[in-house]
């Protein structure tokens, strides 16, 4: 929200008051409290009539220090709060001998923040070299009167050349600078400014990140209120925020990660092809098993088959009840399609139309949101009469997920949770949560509903949802797609910069919409669309009113869908290892290039490609036409599909026909590509190929391929000279190792022991 108008003035109603002095600073536990007065106090009578400004700085864990600025500390806190991770550790707090001697300091792990004691307002963050990350100002904290109520603002300063990602999966310029943004979770597709998974939390490549610790509607001005600072401001009297350093982008997002939580391991099947029946399509189990059949007689490897919402009956959604007239033995045809090797997957939301079944049924036992007089808030958006479960109440909760267990019981495996983001302010929730701070918070309890029954009946690593909203905290509960987008090759590069905004916000695993959602894509996009598709984290063929079978558009778009899904099977021994670190570290498995690249300036706002894991660069292709550009770091890079290897430090044109795309291997890297390319779950070791790519001299590392269906295994790469040797001490099968992508294994072995390859 905005304040001012322009430099000098106010915008009407709007009264701004300013922390102007020190009055004291007191160390409470280990806590350090700063009293600030909104005048310089130059005697008794400037005590009165006036606020006093209080800000409390604490810390949950090392590397974070949290502030809460507050004007009036009676207010009723009725909740939801996001959950913060703590961690035991000690603080250092310094007080000066004499008022204004010397800044106070509060140190917690590398982040020290520094107030004055005298004089202006002044509290300044700062890394462990005495470097200045960013600064609240003499004019930055407002306590704010408006005619809509009262506000706390904060303002940090921002660097000349400082650039701000994240605030969740948004779709406009993946750099921050320059956007206003309110956290306020919406329905709005990828096409606008509104975002479904809405995150306050942003990293700044000036080495720190900013969580605003507020699930209500947090409104972010990053260089629109004053160009030189980001803003945040809260309805209320009270505004806490955390500052989170990290000597790296990975770090910071480690340690916000720990603070609000890591994404849950995911199981092997997930990250192979989804196949859906689309929206609105018309669609029986006849449907079903030709889509499924036509995907094996092509040799289109296939690994889940998602069911959306007209499993159901129309007007009857969410009963979790199959659709009789086109589903007349859905158990028998659920071990059909397992029999054939699949996972299911079926479509759910948290609303209940008025004609379901458990319309009534949630009415009368207390189970759906009220309104204050105790009437079920209803209305006719989406469903006709549709009313909400109120899962702040646990006997809701356990008879929502009764009615899943029923499914995942008749083989059904993982659920699609749509929606949550049309929740309403005018209500009165169970637990006495403020529907304000309810809004935003809806979905974690949503998706955590539904990912705890899939975690207590399928076990850790094994469950896994395909979430459309979330909010901070949400990465725990993957995976999340990115919403309803147009079948366009802009749409296409709108749904990359919502995913990379979604990763720098701390969310390990994404999707997207292969060939978009709204409308039917021609032939290029769709094609085009796989490439990126089958490059990401998960990959999923979904729309609208289409089907998205590959042999619907050409006998091309069957051969690329073909050799792009055999390349991410084959890579899996590498995504599992991706895969693995998002869920220890928080680093996601798609990566923008500056968090990978935080010294290259080339990089800053990049938005049109990204690192899958830490080795592998895509740069998709957003046209019909052959050209496209790619920008590469420096070193040598060497093509993965071609070989070509390529000198970086900058942009590049290339020419890429449908079954390729700019796709390659950071200098370096020991890349290991699995045997198997016809399904994601296999022994990843077992046959493992580690390819070699411009190995420096000196070069000592091991690399571990994760397990998948087998053992894991540890390989130790070491270079000498013209000399490389690979030697493993636990590999129980065969393995072989290459130089470079198109080359024949140099060598191979099986079971522990070493090879020797010359270069």
């Amino acid at each position: 929200m905005k304040f001012t108008d322009g430099y000098w003035q106010l915008r009407p109603g709007v009264e701004v008051l300013r922390p102007r002095d020190v009055e004291d600073v007191v160390v409470e536990g280990d806590d350090l409290l700063v009293y600030a007065p909104t005048v310089p106090i130059g005697s008794r009578g400037d005590t009165l009539n006036r606020p006093l400004v209080t800000v409390r700085l604490t810390s949950p864990m090392p590397d974070v220090v949290g502030v809460r600025i507050s004007h009036h500390l009676g207010g009723v806190d009725r909740g939801p709060h996001f959950a913060i991770g703590r961690e035991a550790h000690d603080v250092a707090i310094t007080l000066p001998e004499a008022p204004g001697k010397a800044p106070a300091t509060f140190t917690a792990g590398r982040l020290t923040a520094r107030v004055a004691t005298e004089g202006p307002w002044g509290l300044e963050f700062v890394s462990p070299q005495g470097r200045v990350l960013t600064s609240s100002t003499a004019q930055s904290v407002g306590v704010i009167g408006t005619p809509d109520g009262p506000f706390v603002r904060e303002q940090l300063t921002m660097g000349v050349a400082e650039t701000i990602y994240g605030l969740g999966e948004r779709f406009g310029a993946f750099a921050k600078n320059g956007q206003s943004v309110d956290i306020w979770n919406e329905d709005g597709g990828t096409a606008s400014e509104q975002a479904y998974k809405n995150v306050p939390f942003y990293l700044s490549d000036a080495g720190y990140g900013l969580f605003v610790a507020h699930p209500e509607r947090v409104s972010f001005e990053i260089g629109t209120e004053v160009v030189s600072r980001a803003q945040f401001s809260v309805a209320g009297a009270e505004l806490q925020y955390y500052v989170v350093y990290g000597a790296t982008p990975k770090e910071i997002l480690e340690r916000y990660t720990a603070l609000t939580g890591r994404p849950a391991r995911v199981p092997a099947w997930s990250y192979g092809l989804w196949l859906s029946t689309s929206f609105t399509t018309s669609y029986s189990e006849e449907t079903v098993t030709s889509f499924v059949d036509g995907m094996a007689e092509r040799e289109l490897p296939l690994s889940v088959f998602h069911f959306d919402c007209f499993w159901m009956r129309q007007f009857h959604w969410s009963d979790f009840l199959w659709d009789p007239a086109m589903f007349p033995d859905p158990a028998g045809m659920l071990a059909r399609l397992k029999a054939k090797g699949l996972r299911i997957c079926v479509w759910i939301n948290p609303y209940i139309a008025q004609r379901s079944y458990l319309f009534e049924e949630g009415r009368a036992l207390g189970f759906l949101v009220t309104r204050a007089d105790g009437s079920v808030w209803q209305w006719d958006k989406w469903q006709a009469g549709m009313a909400l479960v109120d899962f702040t109440n646990p006997e809701a909760v356990a008879w929502y997920q009764g009615k899943l267990k029923v499914l995942l019981d008749d083989g059904v495996d993982c659920f699609k949770t749509d929606f949550g983001e049309r929740i309403p302010t005018d209500v009165a929730w169970h637990d006495g949560s403020d529907p304000q701070r309810m809004h935003n918070y809806y979905t974690q309890l949503y998706n955590q509903v539904v990912f705890d029954l899939l975690v207590q009946e399928r076990g850790e690593g094994e469950a896994v949802l395909f979430a459309r909203s979330a909010t901070a905290g949400g990465q725990q509960y993957p995976v999340h797609w990115g919403g309803d987008c147009e079948s366009t090759f802009v749409a296409m590069a709108e749904s990359l910069r919502g995913g990379l905004s979604l990763g720098m916000s701390g969310f390990g695993f994404w999707s997207h919409d292969i060939g978009g959602f709204e409308g039917t894509p021609d032939p290029a996009v769709f094609k085009r669309w796989v490439a990126f598709g089958l490059l990401s984290s998960h990959s999923r063929l979904h729309g609208s009113n289409s089907y998205r079978v590959p042999w619907a558009f050409d006998d091309e778009a069957v051969d690329v869908t073909r050799a792009f899904t055999r390349l991410k099977l084959s890579l899996m021994p590498y995504l599992g290892a991706a895969g693995a670190e998002a869920s220890a570290t928080g680093v996601p498995v798609m990566r923008a290039m500056a968090l990978e690249f935080p010294g290259d300036r080339g990089v800053a706002g990049l938005g049109t490609q990204y690192l899958l894991g830490d080795s592998l660069l895509v740069a998709p292709v957003f046209s019909a036409e052959r050209d496209t550009d790619v920008y590469l770091p420096e070193g040598t890079w060497t093509h993965l599909l071609t070989g070509e290897r390529v000198a970086g430090h900058g942009w590049r044109r290339e020419s890429h026909g449908f079954d390729s795309l700019p796709l390659y291997v950071r200098p370096g890297t020991v890349l290991p590509v699995g045997a198997v390319v016809d399904e994601p779950e296999y022994a990843w070791a077992d046959g493992v190929t580690l390819r070699l790519f411009e190995l420096p001299d000196g070069h000592d590392a091991v690399t571990t391929v994760p397990g998948g269906t087998g053992a894991p295994a540890s390989f130790r790469v070491v270079r000498d000279g013209d000399t490389v040797r690979v030697s493993s001490d636990d590999a129980s099968g065969a393995w072989s190792v290459a130089i470079g992508a198109t080359a024949a294994p140099a060598a191979s072995a099986t079971g522990a022991g070493e090879v020797v390859i010359g270069l």
